[in-house]
């Protein structure tokens, strides 16, 4: 519940959140990092609550869902910024397909900017163990310039969703057709299952994901490495096959986990 009596008295989740942007404010504002999804769309409305100076940002990864594009379109105040290279140009260069151990897909499409600045994220601590474990307020592993503040860190999934119908927000088609949290499509950290719902859901994405592995296996095979894959449709096969097998990388967390 976003009003909960403690030990140490009422405390006020979205109150303590507009009173943390507020007394953290930065001179030249915070870079609020826009996901779309329903996180991001708390995180959002609470900044423009606030009355702080900020700037908020997509960063447009070229597997985004159409749908989630559209919404974040309707959002006026939200700059999409687009990658210097497309998910189909970086499977051929990086030589393989992203994966839950290997995710340099976020490193290119996602965590490409905001260096210098105090970043507003969505994360919560009960998304995940890895998640809980880390803080409110943290630098940034990969980047000693950006420092996180994760506004919503201790909210769980019922307050967000309590949050956004209390306010009337708008938020994404696509949760109301069961996705439960909304990403690139196929992304590896989401399963194996689930990657195979999403290329049913979007079948031109797969056909993208097989053509971009030709490309890739044209590259490997250029530079003399050996491969068990015979065409894009064996790499997509393994690709899908083989994501729950691999563990969790703790040297890998990112903002958007």
């Amino acid at each position: 519940m976003l009003v909960e009596n403690t030990l140490f008295g009422v405390r006020d989740k979205v109150k303590d959140a507009l009173d943390m942007l507020r007394m953290f404010e930065p001179k030249e504002g915070y870079y609020v990092a826009y996901s779309g999804g329903k996180d991001s769309t708390v995180i959002l409305d609470l900044v423009r609550r606030s009355g702080v100076r900020y700037d908020a940002h997509y960063n447009i990864t070229t597997v985004d869902p159409p749908e989630l594009v559209r919404f974040v379109h309707s959002q006026s105040d939200v700059q999409c910024n687009s990658p210097e290279i497309s998910m189909w140009e970086l499977i051929p260069k990086k030589l393989l397909p992203p994966t839950r151990i290997v995710r340099y897909c976020c490193v290119y499409l996602k965590e490409r900017s905001g260096g210098g600045r105090r970043i507003i994220t969505g994360v919560r601590s009960d998304e995940s163990l890895k998640r809980s474990k880390r803080r409110q307020i943290e630098a940034c592993m990969k980047d000693e310039t950006k420092t996180y503040l994760h506004l919503i860190f201790h909210w769980t999934t019922e307050d967000v969703w309590q949050y956004i119908h209390e306010h009337n927000l708008p938020y994404c088609s696509l949760y109301d057709e069961g996705f439960s949290r909304i990403g690139c499509i196929c992304c590896p950290m989401s399963g194996s299952k689930q990657m195979l719902r999403d290329a049913e859901r979007w079948p031109k994405y797969k056909s993208l994901y097989i053509k971009a592995f030709e490309k890739m296996l044209s590259v490997r095979r250029a530079k003399g490495k050996d491969d068990k894959w015979r065409n894009g449709q064996d790499v997509w096969d393994w690709w899908t096959r083989n994501t729950d097998k691999e563990p969790d990388c703790e040297g890998q967390t990112t903002i958007f986990e």
